[in-house]
């Protein structure tokens, strides 16, 4: 059968996303030894407290800081190696942002951010994003010469072993949503759901792609395979708080 969903193509976040990225990245960031040290970040602890846009923009925050945390060697490796780094227009200060942007950058594949115009414009996120897509080619060329050095088909072959088990493990297991039923009823989810390619079936024993079922015990609540979950929490009825991911 025809599926109607299709993989969400990656253009990059608003700039306050970026921002708080950062900020949490610095907080979490790896410390070195002198002699391991590649680059310097400076010092953030006058940065103002995080503030979010809504739940949303929180989770992608979080997740974009963390996966620059998980491949922070990676990317100062490039940095250094493509001589994007260091630059003496970007200040130590803004170096989380330059490796939180960079992570992104890599992400999309080198592409052009898709423009936000309904959001501020944070001037150093604007800096930044700027100088490191001016320098595309240079990074991905460093990003090439690395996986060649290190014998890797692709850059989750960088994550340590153990951390790279943990990712197996999380990303088999299903996860669950609830409706939010001041401002969706169950029927109408299954209609959209139904629209959008997938099938309600027993239990999570009987789980393909597009499938879903519904939670044994609460009736509120829908569990879906690990593998529709990116596609899943980009659909409007997450958006409107109509779903929550629980």
């Amino acid at each position: 059968a025809k599926r109607t969903m299709t993989l969400i193509e990656k253009n990059g976040y608003p700039d306050s996303v970026y921002q708080n990225a950062a900020r949490i990245f610095q907080d979490i960031r790896t410390e070195k030894s002198k002699d391991r040290t590649l680059v310097q970040y400076g010092n953030n602890s006058e940065s103002p407290v995080l503030a979010f846009k809504d739940e949303h923009s929180r989770r992608v925050s979080y997740e974009l800081a963390f996966n620059a945390l998980k491949y922070q060697d990676l990317l100062e490796e490039i940095l250094v190696d493509s001589s994007v780094y260091p630059c003496h227009s970007i200040a130590d200060e803004l170096t989380s942002l330059l490796v939180v942007m960079l992570y992104d950058l890599q992400d999309r594949k080198f592409q052009a951010r898709k423009i936000f115009d309904e959001e501020e414009p944070v001037e150093e996120v604007q800096e930044v994003d700027r100088y490191l897509y001016s320098c595309r080619t240079k990074l991905a060329a460093a990003l090439a010469r690395c996986r060649i050095k290190h014998d890797a088909l692709s850059i989750d072959h960088f994550v340590p072993n153990t951390i790279w088990k943990q990712q197996q493990r999380v990303s088999a297991l299903p996860f669950c949503v609830w409706i939010n039923t001041l401002k969706i009823s169950l029927q109408d989810v299954i209609r959209y759901l139904k629209m959008k390619g997938l099938t309600k079936v027993e239990s999570v024993s009987d789980f393909g792609h597009y499938t879903y079922a519904m939670d044994q015990h609460c009736h509120d609540v829908l569990v879906f395979p690990s593998s529709l979950k990116e596609e899943l929490l980009n659909l409007d009825l997450f958006a409107d708080c109509k779903l929550l991911l629980q």
